[in-house]
């Protein structure tokens, strides 16, 4: 198997229709890993409190901001998410000439949580991650498995007005602030000689490599890439089909033309084999304030198969039960050393009933066609009434404290009555 996984979009006006900035990630990962749906409220933290991550404990700060998350369920951080000011972030792994097999340390998707959590902008998050990096590094396995499967990581973070490319190599990086179009990152390194941020130390290291020579204009993907692996090579493919997906929509992106080219399986974005789609999300904020963002997520493997369901930040939101897997505390095998000698059952109440309609859909034609095409139904009415929402804001709150949760019962009842 050589993985290769996950891409990662965002739209800004003038390419969305209407003030709207549009962000979408499919999650490729191991075929029999469980991805959730979370949600945590915001909270107040003690001064010496500490905070465990998957693999390392870190400081923990005064004040964490509230997040939904998609991740999988084995680790503490997630793969894409959002936090209640909108800010956004995915993330995507990337191999380039600095070895990605050191120590535990934070993984990229602890990172895309600690951001979420920490930043109030897409700006912020990026110092955020790239403080991070500098304390505690990255590092360790990313897979439930003892084959000890690792990669650095890439990050495309939005908020209200602009987004942020963020890629690094080790503790060392480079970042990209993107103002309006598209941009989509997949799984190599992307950023060139555009860098509005970066490590002081970047163009230092990679000159005592003998990467660069320190005279000629410093190209960050050159320097600190692989251009000719396998690896790199299947991205690029991916990349180049997402941009084109994106392109062929330039100023008509809209939520539901995300979800299409998050379907996309002739690209390979929407992947299927050993490593493919666990999780996808769909996120549109508003660049005025006043009014909410909506965050789409599936829970369940393969879009094409897959409703994409809205959640909506407000006061006394509740926690997401249906797609909050089994939790093992202090007995699961990933923290116990040596790691990962056995594998608990992590499918939640949504994943164990589409993982039974996915194989019908399998099996048998017409039935799974009907299938299909009451999920697309349910889909879109809940898109339907979201836009009030998206154009007119919200007046009763309390009305959308269980807006995911009643959502995931809608689609369990279209597959109850399949």
């Amino acid at each position: 198997m050589d993985p290769s996984s996950c891409d990662t979009f965002v739209a800004l006006p003038p390419s969305t229709e209407g003030q709207h900035i549009i962000f979408g990630k499919n999650s490729d990962r191991p075929c029999d890993e469980v991805q959730e749906v979370v949600y945590f409220a915001a909270r107040d933290h003690d001064p010496d409190e500490k905070l465990e991550c998957t693999y390392i404990e870190i400081e923990q700060v005064a004040h964490t901001y509230a997040v939904v998350l998609s991740r999988p369920a084995w680790l503490w951080g997630a793969e894409m998410g959002a936090n209640e000011h909108q800010v956004c972030i995915g993330n995507e792994a990337v191999w380039g000439r600095e070895s990605a097999d050191g120590e535990e340390a934070l993984l990229g998707m602890d990172l895309v949580r600690l951001g979420l959590e920490r930043a109030d902008t897409a700006e912020k998050a990026v110092d955020v991650i790239a403080d991070l990096l500098g304390r505690y590094g990255q590092g360790g396995s990313c897979m439930e498995d003892e084959c000890g499967f690792t990669y650095h990581n890439s990050f495309l973070v939005s908020d209200r007005k602009e987004a942020w490319v963020l890629e690094t190599s080790g503790k060392y990086w480079a970042a990209e602030k993107v103002e309006g179009g598209y941009r989509n990152i997949s799984n190599q390194y992307g950023i060139t000689t555009k860098i509005d941020k970066e490590h002081p130390e970047m163009r230092a290291y990679a000159q005592s490599k003998g990467w660069w020579d320190g005279k000629t204009e410093f190209n960050f993907a050159a320097v600190y890439s692989y251009l000719t692996t396998a690896r790199i090579e299947s991205a690029g493919s991916r990349y180049c089909d997402g941009k084109k997906l994106l392109e062929k929509r330039n100023g008509h992106i809209t939520a539901e033309a995300m979800m299409d080219i998050l379907r996309d399986k002739d690209s390979g974005i929407n992947m299927e084999g050993m490593f493919m789609t666990t999780g996808s999300m769909v996120s549109v904020i508003p660049t005025d304030p006043a009014l909410p963002g909506v965050h789409y997520f599936t829970a369940t493997p393969d879009p094409e198969r897959s409703v994409f369901k809205p959640f909506i930040f407000v006061k006394n939101a509740r926690l997401l039960k249906d797609t909050t897997s089994p939790s093992f505390g202090s007995e699961d095998p990933v923290k116990k050393k040596p790691r990962f000698q056995s594998k608990p059952d992590r499918k939640h109440p949504l994943f164990v009933k589409h993982e039974l309609i996915a194989a019908i859909i399998e099996s048998y034609k017409d039935r799974g066609q009907k299938i299909t095409e009451g999920m697309r139904q349910l889909e879109k009415e809940m898109m339907k009434e979201m836009e009030k929402f998206l154009e007119q804001g919200i007046e009763e709150p309390d009305l959308l404290v269980n807006l995911f949760s009643s959502s995931v019962q809608k689609e369990l009842s279209v597959y109850n009555k399949s």
